[in-house]
């Protein structure tokens, strides 16, 4: 288990999701024994925490997870689950062979995604969070809760439901930036403010797990750092040379995208010229990221029943 200790506080745990959420790249699947490789891979480079898969997916992810977690020897293991008792006692029977084994529960926590995703009010949100929490709980010492589109939800109600879920037996609190919306600067007050205002916030891990829509996942995972998160999420994907134009795509789309919220004036001629540049040029490679989209697919031929989830 993940423990917060007064030696440990500025120790940043490294987590890679790169079995669960890795698999969301196009022909990205893995079989059975590549899973296995690149655990054992992981294992050995000495990462803290390996993310097997998605347990509930399909028989294949799970016999994946639970097959990871009896030959991991160092790295904690951890399944994703989402917010019903079945994926969670479904993941806890997956890593229960683990030396250290983790379950990772997520549910969505912003005004938008409660209301049209769930069709829940955010004090169910809360009471099924807890409900969760404790049932991983119950089968295991150190579970982390996610709150899903985290940068887009209210302050106030996400105090109050990281404070419910580390009371309800939560180590790890991970607060996703889903769909890349934030920028470095604001990432940083965000993690400061909610750990500062979470009256019991030393009592768990806090994380960041950002996603590259706007091409910032990885500053805007190390400004998470800076406001006080202390394990961090990310993915290994193929690497490629990037243009420099792309650079200038990524960039356009950001101030597009942003707007003047940020309080900046951004040239829409400059942005204009950053779009038309995108239909004269083709991407170079697959891109480097922190995060990303969610999909745990199929291990084994056959088995082909991806789960998706934005975390």
């Amino acid at each position: 288990m993940t423990t917060v200790n007064k030696s440990d506080k500025d120790r940043v745990v490294i987590f890679d999701t790169t079995l669960r959420d890795g698999e969301q790249c196009p022909g990205a699947t893995m079989t059975f024994e590549e899973k296995l490789e690149i655990a054992e891979m992981l294992d050995d480079m000495g990462v803290d925490v390996i993310e097997a898969g998605f347990p509930i997916t399909s028989e294949g992810d799970f016999q994946a997870v639970s097959e990871i977690a009896r030959r991991s020897k160092n790295a904690v293991i951890a399944g994703l689950s989402r917010a019903h008792p079945k994926d969670i006692d479904r993941c806890a029977e997956a890593v229960k062979f683990a030396k250290r084994g983790r379950v990772h529960t997520v549910i969505a926590t912003s005004p938008l995604h409660m209301r049209v995703k769930l069709n829940m009010t955010p004090e169910q949100v809360i009471e099924t969070s807890i409900a969760n929490v404790a049932r991983a709980r119950n089968h295991i010492d150190d579970v982390e809760w996610s709150a899903e589109d985290g940068t887009r939800s209210e302050m106030e109600f996400l105090c109050r439901i990281v404070e419910a879920v580390i009371k309800a037996g939560a180590t790890t609190v991970n607060i996703p930036d889903t769909v890349g919306y934030t920028v470095p600067e604001e990432y940083t007050r965000f993690m400061r403010n909610l750990i500062e205002r979470v009256p019991n916030s030393d009592k768990a891990v806090f994380s960041v797990h950002c996603h590259n829509d706007l091409g910032m996942a990885v500053a805007n995972s190390l400004a998470g750092i800076a406001g006080g998160a202390r394990q961090i999420e990310y993915r290994r994907r193929r690497a490629a040379d990037r243009m420099h134009r792309q650079r200038h795509r990524r960039a356009g789309r950001q101030c597009r995208a942003r707007g003047s919220r940020d309080g900046h004036q951004y040239s829409k001629r400059r942005v204009s010229l950053v779009e038309q540049d995108r239909h004269h040029h083709a991407d170079a490679g697959v891109e480097t990221g922190i995060g990303g989209d969610v999909v745990s697919g199929a291990v084994q031929q056959g088995d082909r029943r991806p789960q998706c989830i934005r975390a």
